[in-house]
């Protein structure tokens, strides 16, 4: 039986949101975190599934067992090594090289099928191979042969864009320092910028407290000497706090910029007649796929200018028709995957909800 606080560290993980998970399981210490979900998976099958190496890092570091097998005898490896044949090269670093060097004893655990982990990433030696091969100059043409290994376009295009969306998100999350890369040790609270500056006012005065001279005159020369110093101090904390929120502020933007090139590409892409492939909830081009329907909207609405009521309003209807519920099911109800399918028609009502509030409100 799932436990309320066991729920709420699933939801964490099904959004990926890392810091939740981290200050969660902090507040939780003696959270089990093997516990079963749908068809005997665990959370550490679900981050796998999700692509998600940041939270299968914690869950690893939090005592996750990665030799727990699902219905079908797969264990999480299995699960990565899914991802990293659809998903490519990076996939397969992030997550299964995780997983192989903090248990290596699961590449040889079969499902059901009979087949390991190390069956599933046989296509890895194929690559490299063919990679090879492609810089000695070795063609299919100048053998007579047939390259087996081509590939949609559009398939080739979605990968590459999809691997700068997630160079950008790395490097934005590298800035911040959103989790330590060594699982084995603990994790420390950050130091706040205010609390930094205490510390630093505390040790400047305890500095100054040492041998002062003596005498009424020496005594205010110092005192005004350390005032001036104060005055500077501040002055360059203040200074240095500016340029910290201006960077803060212009990597948002960045990272928000990117999401909705991403965004209005994907819309293209999912949406137009000729797609055929079957959508689960992730495939879904949501403005933001880890956040909420108010981070969605701030992306669709970023880079629009509010000011012009013409411009704006006729935006929103767009957005409007894009994501109306009896819209979107006919355009994509088919291709919806059945497990997905109730989650990802309450996302998109929820969407739909606030584009016609926010459009209600434009006069």
């Amino acid at each position: 039986m799932v436990s309320r606080k066991q729920k709420k560290l699933c939801h964490y993980v099904e959004e990926g949101s890392v810091l939740k998970i981290k200050s969660y399981l902090r507040k939780h210490p003696g959270l089990n975190v093997n516990f079963t979900l749908r068809k005997g998976r665990t959370l550490l099958h679900a981050a796998c599934a999700l692509f998600d190496d940041a939270v299968v890092h914690i869950l690893l570091k939090h005592g996750a067992d990665p030799l727990l097998q699902d219905h079908q005898g797969n264990t999480a490896l299995h699960i990565a090594a899914r991802q990293a044949t659809r998903r490519g090269q990076r996939v397969y670093e992030d997550l299964v090289v995780l997983l192989k060097k903090y248990c290596p004893v699961a590449v040889e655990v079969t499902n059901k099928d009979g087949k390991t982990p190390c069956d599933l990433l046989k296509w890895i030696k194929r690559t490299k191979v063919m990679s090879q091969n492609s810089s000695c100059g070795v063609t299919a043409s100048s053998e007579g042969g047939r390259d087996d290994t081509e590939r949609d376009p559009a398939a080739v295009e979605r990968e590459w864009h999809w691997k700068l969306f997630e160079e950008c998100q790395d490097e934005f999350q590298e800035s911040f320092g959103q989790y330590d890369e060594d699982f084995c040790r603990a994790d420390s609270e950050p130091e706040s910028f205010d609390s930094w500056a205490e510390r630093m006012a505390r040790e400047y005065s305890r500095k100054h407290q040492r041998n002062q001279p003596s005498g009424s005159t020496a005594k205010a020369a110092e005192e005004q000497h350390r005032d001036k110093e104060r005055q500077e101090f501040q002055k360059r904390l203040e200074q240095e706090h500016r340029q910290y929120q201006e960077q803060s502020l212009r990597q948002h933007q960045e990272l928000r910029s990117s999401k909705k090139q991403w965004y209005e590409y994907q819309c293209a892409t999912v949406f137009s007649a000729s797609a055929t492939e079957q959508l689960r909830y992730h495939n879904i081009p949501w403005p933001c796929l880890k956040g909420g329907v108010e981070d969605m909207v701030a992306i669709i609405l970023h880079g629009i200018d509010s000011s012009d009521a013409t411009e704006y309003r006729r935006y929103l209807r767009r957005q409007q028709a894009l994501w109306h519920p009896d819209k979107f099911l006919q355009r994509c109800g088919p291709r919806l995957y059945e497990a997905d399918r109730q989650r990802i028609l309450d996302t998109v009502t929820a969407l739909s909800q606030n584009l016609n509030k926010l459009a209600g409100s434009v006069k």
